[in-house]
C-alpha cells in the first residue's frame, strides 16, 4: 500500500508563508499523481492543488492560483511533494491532507475530487491569524 505522511503545518500571520511536505512511498506504477486537499471547520474537504508524475503537470484551485505552488522530488518508488503557500490568508486555515492516485485516468478533470484518489494521509493543521 501507499504510505503518506504530511507535515509542515503551523500557526502564521496573514501574509506569511508555509511549506507543507508530503512524503509518499510504496508506489508500484510510475504514473501516479499526488494531490493536496484541505478541510476547514464545518466545511467539506476540497481540492487545493495536484501534480501528475506522468507529465509534471500542475493543477490549482482558483482560490490559490498565484499564491500556492506544488512541486515534487521523486525517487524510484517514493516521492516528496511540497506545497509552498505564500501570502496566506485567514481563510486558508484548515487541516491539509495529501492524497495519492495510483492510476490516474482523466486526471485533468478529476484532480480536485476525493474519489479520484486511492489513499489519503493524516492531515497537518495550518492556522492563519489576521
Amino acid at each position: 500500500d501507499v504510505q503518506l505522511q504530511a507535515s509542515g503545518g503551523g500557526l502564521v500571520q496573514a501574509g506569511e508563508s508555509l511549506r507543507l511536505s508530503c512524503a509518499a512511498s510504496g508506489f508500484i506504477f510510475d504514473g501516479y499523481a499526488i494531490g493536496w486537499f484541505r478541510q476547514a471547520p464545518g466545511m467539506e474537504r476540497e481540492g487545493v492543488a495536484a501534480i501528475s508524475s506522468r507529465d509534471g503537470r500542475e493543477y490549482y484551485a482558483d482560490y490559490v492560483k498565484g499564491r500556492f505552488t506544488i512541486s515534487s522530488d521523486s525517487a524510484r518508488s517514493s516521492v516528496t511533494v511540497y506545497l509552498q503557500m505564500n501570502n496566506l490568508k485567514p481563510e486558508d486555515t484548515a487541516v491539509y491532507y495529501c492524497a495519492a492516485d495510483e492510476t490516474p485516468l482523466e486526471f485533468s478533470t478529476g484532480w480536485g475530487r476525493e474519489d479520484e484518489y486511492d489513499y489519503f494521509g493524516q492531515g497537518t493543521l495550518v492556522t492563519v491569524s489576521s
